[in-house]
């Protein structure tokens, strides 16, 4: 038998956080106190209200597959949420259900992305976006940004690095690592850009809802022909719930709806029910109470981070990142979080996680953690940087 792996795995890259990962389990394991500031995740729980519809699910005994695309009450519940929230009004037959964020992109790409054809992203991004794009064969094209575009490709940039073989562009607002938010006029010519060029757009707003100093803008409020992917799993808080979505332009959804069928089946159906909880108007009201308490970690991180003498260009305006700069103290930001985690016990993730544009210099840290305990996060980076 040949065992070698097909080729295409020798093109995705792993994360490097997860070395990172694995040694602060060690160290726990050891009785160290490590303070996790490098996983993506919400410390709040799933919403009760939430956590009470996937119990009487489950209790029902009636968990059974439900349509690939998904329960139709919850695809009902996500076009009124695009209605309340952004005043535009989406086809419940637009809207599929999916495992997660990352099911929702794979969907997408899958229909749309072949062999060859390449995805313009920003350098920095989330680095799954750029393997999403290896997996069918085609190539992520990576830009890079910086805090003059508020680390976000602009219409420019776009038409500025366009080739016969770019598929589309994704744009992720807010962003991972970065934090920062496209604004509406901005994003309206990104897409107008592409619609003349004949591309794909495809939409990260999973961390929508998470915004702090003003309103994240959906593509569909320009378009009806963009791939917007969002999730449950950020500002909703169920991560491990493996739920998300995506909206699908008209001419994709048969096709969607057949890849769905064959690569899911359906998403997990006590999740599916678990959702429909998520917007109630008691869930919406705690989930606001939390985006208030991370706007807050926001504010004493970064002003914390700039005291010890990170820089930090531009204050993130969504998600719950801060993405510094730390060429003042290092050369090789991976090693540097490696030893900070090795000498007390404060995991964060390296650039090269997010791309290749400066990633030598600059950290991620995530306020995923409350007040308290960032607060013990920073005497202990301070004491790490005066022995360095």
């Amino acid at each position: 038998m040949d065992e070698k792996t097909a080729n295409r795995i020798e093109n995705i890259s792993p994360f490097h956080v997860m070395a990172i990962l694995e040694r602060a389990g060690q160290l726990a394991a050891q009785g160290r106190d490590v303070i996790h500031m490098e996983i993506g995740e919400p410390d709040f729980p799933t919403p009760p209200t939430i956590i009470k519809a996937g119990i009487e699910n489950l209790a029902s005994g009636a968990v059974k597959y439900t349509p690939a695309a998904g329960l139709p009450a919850l695809r009902e519940k996500i076009a009124d949420f695009y209605q309340k929230r952004y005043g535009v009004a989406v086809n419940r037959q637009n809207i599929f259900v999916t495992p997660g964020a990352s099911g929702a992109l794979l969907l997408a790409l899958g229909v749309s992305l072949n062999p060859g054809e390449g995805v313009m992203m920003a350098d920095p991004c989330y680095p799954c976006n750029s393997n999403f794009a290896k997996l069918f064969d085609g190539y992520a094209q990576g830009i890079a940004v910086d805090a003059s575009s508020n680390y976000q490709l602009t219409a420019e940039l776009i038409r500025q690095h366009w080739t016969t073989s770019t598929k589309g562009v994704l744009i992720a607002s807010p962003s991972n690592p970065t934090g920062t938010v496209i604004d509406g006029g901005q994003l309206q010519q990104c897409l107008q850009s592409i619609a003349d060029l004949g591309g794909c757009f495809y939409s990260d707003e999973i961390y929508h809802g998470l915004v702090y100093d003003q309103p994240a803008h959906s593509a569909l409020q320009y378009s009806r022909k963009a791939f917007v992917i969002n999730s449950f799993s950020k500002y909703f808080g169920m991560t491990g719930w493996r739920i998300g979505w995506l909206v699908v332009p008209d001419a994709y959804i048969e096709a969607t709806e057949k890849l769905a069928q064959n690569i899911f089946i359906a998403t997990a159906t006590p999740s599916q029910y678990a959702a429909l909880a998520a917007f109630d108007a008691d869930t919406l009201a705690e989930l606001e109470n939390r985006r208030a308490e991370f706007a807050k970690r926001r504010d004493y991180l970064y002003q914390n981070l700039l005291n010890l003498g990170f820089s930090i260009a531009n204050k993130p305006e969504g998600a719950f990142y801060l993405y510094a700069n730390c060429a003042r103290f290092t050369d090789d930001s991976y090693q540097f979080a490696l030893d900070l985690l090795e000498a007390e016990a404060v995991a964060i993730t390296p650039g090269k996680d997010f791309g290749s544009h400066q990633a030598q210099h600059y950290v991620r840290f995530a306020y995923t953690q409350p007040i308290e305990r960032m607060a013990i996060a920073m005497e202990r980076l301070q004491h790490f940087l005066k022995k360095g």
